[in-house]
């Protein structure tokens, strides 16, 4: 390791492979959980805040170290050396899965060592092997294949400075094997044409006219990379879903869809990090019927039926760490809670989940006036072209009564259009923006004791 290296790491901060501890104090945990995973390095004598509080390295705390590590069952073989006044121990991926300490069962799951009960374990190496797909070289799928941009972005998202060759930035984050062929994981987020390599790995977005598959109106596929797929992903949704506009003061209007989309993306984060990427036959699906949106992935529940929503075990944690580097994912386990905070936020019916081979997420839709009521202003909403009827001949009626009743009334406020035209003071304050915009009316004097003038009918 140098000074480069080590600076790099400072700056990247705790991940799949990394972790800062200021003492040796319960290491034991990560050794196990390096060693159940990937492997990794634990830096001793860092702090949280990555600020270096230093570590000696003497007889008796080396000999401590490797007697820690010996007693891990089975016992794992370590790398004991010093940088920087900063103790590091090298901690290999095991031939001996799975490893325990005193305390039980460790795995890495993104930047943290998540306990596991020995039932939990197995189940994952026996369906997945003691190697993850994720971590499998691809022959032939080499350096060369580097897309630049993507790395670029990824940094940038990362907030990480490029101070290390490409070749070893992404060893070190895990993604390039030591023969500088790319891993699974690598191919998906870094290489120039992922689907060249991995064609199942796309997500496949339909929307449907009515309930069910009989009308597809739009499809796309994405295969590009993760990061892209995610975007677009996000994308396809919002341009299908219906959007309404809220008034919140006088600030700038909040756009909202009818489904919370902070819930759609935890979904489509949970499909990409825990799909079953060996499964070759299948891909991700986003499906948008008139009533619902279905988010379903390869792969069902590792972890037991009475454990979802409380404990969490990702198929692969090197994607997920990824995820986690980008902002994209805050930590193991919560995003099942935050897709229900955020549909019981909006007033909606929890989400479904479903776990067969497959893992399904059912988010229900509303209908343009159920969507309307809970906003408060039915007439701010923009329909997409999804072959429903539109709301503009309804749009057209309120904007006459507003008309009307202005002219009746120049005196009239907002509340009482609201009780005239049977919506929120908040649609009405939308209707009322646009005709001024539009010139059909002008406001005298102040909000209150000014009047309004029809301009134009």
């Amino acid at each position: 390791m140098d000074k480069k290296e080590f600076d790099f790491i400072l700056q990247k901060g705790e991940d799949f492979k990394t972790e800062f501890r200021e003492t040796i104090s319960g290491m034991d945990k990560d050794i196990v959980a390096f060693a159940n995973a990937e492997g990794g390095k634990l830096f001793i004598g860092i702090g949280d805040d990555t600020s270096i509080k230093g570590f000696s390295l003497n007889n008796s705390a080396k000999s401590e170290i490797q007697s820690i590590a010996r007693n891990c069952d089975p016992p794992i073989k370590i790398n004991v050396f010093s940088f920087e006044n900063v103790l590091i121990i090298d901690v290999p991926e095991s031939n001996n899965k799975p490893h325990k300490c005193k305390e039980g069962f460790y795995l890495r799951q993104g930047a943290t060592s998540q306990k596991l009960n020995v039932d939990e374990i197995r189940e994952l190496f026996s369906k997945h092997g003691k190697v993850l797909y994720e971590e499998i070289t691809s022959p032939g799928v080499t350096f060369d294949e580097l897309d630049n941009s993507k790395l670029n972005n990824f940094l940038k998202a990362a907030k990480i400075s490029k101070v290390l060759p490409e070749k070893d930035l992404l060893k070190n984050i895990g993604v390039l094997s030591d023969g500088d062929e790319f891993k699974n994981a690598g191919i998906l987020f870094f290489a120039k044409d992922a689907s060249k390599f991995l064609p199942h790995a796309i997500i496949t977005c339909i929307l449907y006219k009515g309930i069910t598959k009989a009308h597809i109106i739009d499809r796309k596929d994405f295969g590009k990379d993760v990061l892209s797929n995610y975007e677009n992903t996000i994308s396809f949704i919002r341009q299908h879903l219906k959007v309404g506009y809220k008034f919140e003061g006088f600030g700038p209007r909040k756009e909202i869809m009818e489904i919370p989309e902070r819930a759609l993306k935890e979904a489509l984060i949970n499909a990409i990090c825990h799909r079953d990427y060996s499964e070759r036959g299948a891909v991700i699906m986003i499906d948008i019927y008139d009533d619902r949106v279905e988010i379903s992935n390869p792969g069902g529940l590792i972890i037991k039926e009475r454990d979802f929503g409380k404990k969490s075990l990702s198929r692969n944690p090197l994607i997920f760490s990824l995820m986690q580097m980008q902002g994209l994912v805050e930590k193991a386990g919560s995003g099942i809670a935050r897709m229900r905070d955020e549909m019981a936020g909006a007033g909606l019916p929890e989400p479904k989940f479903e776990f067969t081979t497959f893992f399904t997420v059912t988010f229900r839709r509303q209908s343009v006036k159920e969507f309307g009521r809970k906003i408060g202003a039915a007439e701010g909403l923009k329909e997409k072209d999804t072959g429903e009827k539109t709301t503009q001949k309804t749009t057209q009626k309120t904007t006459q009564k507003i008309m009307d009743a202005i002219k009746e009334n120049p005196l009239i406020t907002r509340k009482e259009l609201a009780q005239i035209t049977g919506i929120t003071e908040d649609g009405v304050k939308f209707h009322l923006n646009r005709l001024k915009k539009s010139g059909a009316i002008r406001r005298i004097g102040p909000d209150k004791g000014g009047r309004w003038e029809v301009i134009k009918s």
